[in-house]
C-alpha cells in the first residue's frame, strides 16, 4: 500500500511538470487560474452548501443548521473543513471534486496560495489523508509551485455533505 502511494505521488509530480495553469491534457495536475476570491464564497458557490462565517466555523454551523450531514468520509460535492491554526487563522474550505481512493481526493479551492497566487483558484488538486487513524483528520495538500504535496500537515474537522457539485466558472 505504501509503495503504491509513493509510486502514485511520484507519477502525479512528474505529470504536473507540464502545466502550471488550467487543466493539462493527459491528466496532469493543474495549477492556479482565475483570481481574487477567498475560499468561503468559492466553496459556497461550487458546493451549493449555504453556510456563512469563517471557514473553520462551517463545521459547527453545519450541525446547527440541521440541513447538512457531517462525516469523516469524502464524497464528490462535499466540503472539507480545515481547522484554524496559528498559520491558517481562519481555517480553509476545499470542495471535493472526486474521490480517488480511501486516502486521496481531488479538490477545487480558492486562496490556498500566498504571494502572487493569493486569491487564485486551484482545480483538481490532490489532498492526501495522512492521519494515523485513516479518518481524514490530518491532510497534506498539493502545492503547484513545487509540483508536489506540500510538507505541512493540516488538521481538519471532516466533510460537510448535502450540497451538489456546481460547474466551475472558467
Amino acid at each position: 500500500m505504501v509503495l503504491r502511494m509513493v509510486a502514485m505521488l511520484a507519477a502525479l509530480a512528474l505529470g504536473a511538470c507540464g502545466s502550471t495553469r488550467g487543466t493539462a491534457p493527459g491528466g496532469a495536475v493543474p495549477g492556479y487560474s482565475g483570481g481574487n476570491v477567498s475560499c468561503v464564497p468559492y466553496a459556497r458557490a461550487r458546493s451549493g452548501i449555504d453556510l456563512s462565517g469563517d471557514a473553520w466555523q462551517w463545521w459547527d454551523a453545519a450541525a446547527q443548521s440541521g440541513r447538512y450531514d457531517r462525516s469523516p468520509r469524502p464524497r464528490a460535492g462535499s466540503v472539507l473543513v480545515f481547522m484554524r491554526t496559528q498559520r491558517n487563522r481562519t481555517g480553509h474550505l476545499s470542495v471535493v471534486t472526486r474521490v480517488v481512493s480511501a486516502r486521496e481526493i481531488r479538490v477545487d479551492h480558492a486562496n490556498w496560495a500566498s504571494g502572487g497566487n493569493r486569491g487564485r483558484v486551484a482545480r483538481d488538486q490532490p489532498v492526501v489523508d495522512v492521519s494515523p487513524d485513516n479518518d481524514w483528520s490530518l491532510v497534506r495538500v498539493w502545492y503547484p509551485p513545487v509540483s508536489g504535496l506540500g510538507r505541512s500537515n493540516y488538521p481538519t474537522f471532516g466533510f460537510i455533505h448535502g450540497g451538489r457539485l456546481m460547474a466551475a466558472a472558467h
